[in-house]
C-alpha cells in the first residue's frame, strides 16, 4: 500500500453573510463582469494569507464563487433554506494539513463574512492508492457483489483504464489507473506522496476510492467533521464488505454471497486507516499552469517560427517573434487607447487575477466595506447623521 488519505472534501456551512460582506462580494462580482481588464483583475478577495479570486458568474442557487489554490468556496444570498457557503477543499490541500486544521482554519476565514455554525460534510472521499502487477481487466463485472445497480469497465486507445460501481449514487466507487489520470490531470505531487513507500518511477499506480455522500452519512448518524474522521475505518470496512466486494466467482455455486473473496480484496480492505500517513511539506496555493507545460508552449512557439521563416539560429527567432508581437499588439492597444506597455500590463494583472500571484489592487476590499459602513443607513442613525 502506497497510501491512504482523504482525497476530496466538501463542507457545507450554516449562517448568514454579513451585509458588509455580501456588499462587497457584489461589487467583485460587478468588476470581474467589466469589459475592461483592469476593471477584471480587480476581483480579488484577499482572505486569512489567501489571494481568492471572484468569478463574474455564479452557480445554481448560489450567486458567488470564489477559489484559489486550497478552496472553491459558493455563498448565497441571505436565506434560511441553503447554507451560507459550500465549500469544496482541493485534493493538493488534504495532502498537505489534516482536515482538523482545514476544518478550524475554514471557521476562521468564513467567520470574517458572517456568523456560521459547525459545518456538516456533504461529502468525503476515501482513497487508497497501490501498485499491482494483478491485471486489473482480468475479471467480469460478475466479480463484483454490490449493493450498487450499476457497474461499468472503462478504457482508453485500447488500454483498460478501470472500474466504476454505483456511480451518480450516495455511495460509490472507483478502481482506476491514477498514473494514467494524472498524465491528464497533472497532480505529479501525489509522486512524493508515493516514493516514501517504495513507488519509483514508471510503476502503474491504481487507486480504490469511495465517494461518501450526505444522503449516505447521515444514515450513519454522521454529521460534523469530528465524528466523520473517527468513524473513517469503520466506513472503509462498510464499504468494502458490506457495500461492495470483489470475488472470485464459483460457477458451481449459484449462491454469490458464497464466493470467496479475492485476495487483492482481502488486502484492500484490511488497510488501517489509523496509521500515519504521508504529507506534502510544502505546497504552492497559486493556480499557475505548470513549469512543464510552459516550457512546452515556448518551445512550440520557437520552433513553429523558425519553420515558418526558415530561421535556423533560435535568438534570431525569439527576437522575430518578440518583434511581430509587438508590432502586432501595439496597433490592438492604440484602437483601445492605450499604449503597447499598458496594454500588456492589464493582460499580465488579469493573468495573476487567475493564477493568484499577487493582489492586483491592495486594500480595495477593506475600502469596500468602510464605504459600506459609512453608507449604511443604521450606523448613520447611530451617529446621529
Amino acid at each position: 500500500m502506497l497510501r491512504l488519505g482523504i482525497d476530496s472534501l466538501y463542507l457545507s456551512f450554516s449562517g448568514e453573510l454579513t451585509s458588509t460582506a455580501l456588499d462587497a462580494l457584489s461589487r467583485l462580482k460587478a468588476l470581474a463582469q467589466s469589459e475592461h481588464l483592469e476593471e477584471q483583475a480587480k476581483a480579488q478577495y484577499p482572505l486569512a494569507g489567501h489571494v481568492f479570486i471572484v468569478y463574474d458568474k455564479g452557480e445554481r442557487n448560489f450567486p458567488f464563487v470564489i477559489e484559489d489554490g486550497a478552496y472553491r468556496i459558493k455563498f448565497s444570498r441571505s436565506t434560511k433554506k441553503l447554507p451560507m457557503a459550500y465549500v469544496k477543499v482541493s485534493a493538493h490541500y488534504l495532502a498537505h494539513k489534516s482536515v482538523q486544521t482545514i476544518h478550524e482554519e475554514l471557521q476562521g476565514i468564513l467567520s470574517e463574512l458572517g456568523s456560521t455554525g459547525l459545518p456538516l460534510v456533504s461529502r468525503i472521499d476515501l482513497a487508497a492508492d497501490f501498485a499491482s502487477t494483478l491485471s486489473m481487466e482480468s475479471w467480469g463485472r460478475n466479480a463484483w457483489i454490490t449493493r450498487a445497480c450499476d457497474i461499468d469497465a472503462y478504457s482508453k486507445d485500447q488500454h483498460f483504464t478501470g472500474w466504476a460501481v454505483g456511480k451518480g449514487g450516495a455511495v460509490s466507487c472507483r478502481l482506476y489507473d491514477k498514473t494514467r489520470e494524472i498524465q491528464c490531470s497533472g497532480k505529479t505531487w501525489l509522486f512524493d506522496l508515493w516514493r516514501p513507500s517504495g513507488w519509483v518511477e514508471g510503476e502503474t499506480v491504481w487507486r480504490l476510492e469511495f465517494q461518501l455522500k450526505r444522503d449516505f452519512l447521515k444514515t450513519r448518524g454522521l454529521d460534523h467533521v469530528p465524528q466523520v474522521l473517527a468513524a473513517l475505518s469503520g466506513l472503509w470496512t462498510y464499504a468494502t464488505t458490506e457495500w461492495l466486494r470483489l470475488c472470485i466467482p464459483n460457477p458451481d455455486d449459484a449462491t454469490r454471497s458464497r464466493w470467496t473473496t479475492h485476495p487483492l480484496w482481502l488486502c484492500l480492505a484490511g488497510v488501517d486507516w489509523a496509521s500515519p500517513q504521508t504529507s506534502l511539506d510544502k505546497i504552492d496555493l497559486r493556480r499557475i499552469p505548470g513549469e512543464d507545460w510552459l516550457k512546452r508552449q515556448q518551445f512550440g512557439l520557437l520552433t513553429t517560427t523558425m519553420a515558418l521563416h526558415q530561421i535556423d539560429d533560435h535568438h534570431e527567432a525569439a527576437n522575430h517573434l518578440l518583434s511581430v508581437t509587438y508590432e502586432h499588439y501595439d496597433r490592438v492597444a492604440l484602437r483601445d487607447g492605450l499604449t503597447f506597455q499598458e496594454y500588456l500590463l492589464a493582460h499580465a494583472r488579469k493573468k495573476a487575477r487567475l493564477f493568484s500571484t499577487l493582489v492586483n489592487a491592495p486594500g480595495l476590499v477593506d475600502e469596500m466595506k468602510e464605504r459600506h459602513e459609512q453608507d449604511n443607513p443604521y450606523r448613520k442613525a447611530s451617529r446621529g447623521e
